[in-house]
């Protein structure tokens, strides 16, 4: 790998930069990512040349006329573009150096998976071979691990939003999370965990349907934990619980 990656399994380094394989905490490992984006940054940015006195004043428009007056709007575009130069690849960038760039600053952004980093980079027409390259290097030093990932994802969508274990393997599969990864990270949830987040959520739901007829109750507040993947074995078994012995709307 080019501009200052080693290719052993140690370190990924540059000037002054090394990452450390066993960082696996938040933390550390947007702190990582942010040194590392500013050695990438460094490594591939291209300042646009800058244009003589001289130079300058030739290109100024004659402001006398329609012509010299687009001519003004032009050039404050062209300074515009030069000055995005400043802050984007050039053209002439290795590849490689751009594919980390756009990692790194996606990471330091929040925690991704392999899938979304290797869209992301898709979508800046990064080179397969290229992309591939950096992200199994990212992968070695911990930067970019799926079942971390998933571990992760698991745990705050299920404690904040408190989703069920099905809307969770959903989420993780559009995010191109493996199975394997997945299925490891959803043994975390227990049953009493899908069970205190149902009840949760139905409760919270409840408290803004004061007023309304019992029957209603209970469509909405089963709409609700179908919506996030709650079985319906389970969703009786919560509304009997917040709604009272007799939850069945129909009896």
């Amino acid at each position: 790998m080019t501009d200052g990656v080693n290719k052993g399994p140690e370190s990924v380094e540059g000037p002054g930069l090394a990452l450390d394989p066993g960082a696996r905490s938040r933390d550390e490992r947007q702190q990582i990512a942010a040194a590392a984006l500013a050695e990438a940054e460094q490594a591939v940015r291209q300042p646009a040349p800058r244009r003589s006195a001289r130079q300058q004043e030739q290109q100024q428009p004659d402001p006398r006329d329609v012509r010299g007056r687009r001519e003004g709007v032009r050039t404050r575009r062209r300074k515009v573009a030069d000055t995005d130069s400043d802050r984007q690849p050039g053209p002439e960038a290795d590849p490689e150096s751009v594919a980390r760039e756009i990692v790194l600053r996606k990471l330091t952004a929040q925690q991704r998976s392999r899938s979304e980093l290797a869209k992301a980079l898709k979508e800046r027409d990064v080179p397969d071979d290229a992309a591939d390259v950096v992200l199994d290097r990212m992968e070695e030093v911990g930067l970019v691990d799926d079942a971390a990932f998933a571990e992760s994802w698991v745990q705050s969508r299920q404690s904040r939003r408190g989703l069920s274990r099905k809307a969770l393997r959903h989420e993780l599969v559009r995010k191109g999370v493996d199975r394997d990864d997945i299925d490891n990270a959803l043994a975390t949830v227990e049953p009493d965990d899908e069970l205190a987040a149902a009840t949760a959520l139905a409760e919270k739901k409840l408290r803004t349907m004061s007023g309304l007829d019992r029957q209603v109750k209970y469509r909405r507040l089963a709409g609700a934990l179908a919506r996030r993947g709650f079985s319906p074995g389970l969703t009786s078994q919560v509304l009997s619980s917040v709604l009272g012995d007799r939850a069945d709307p129909d009896t």
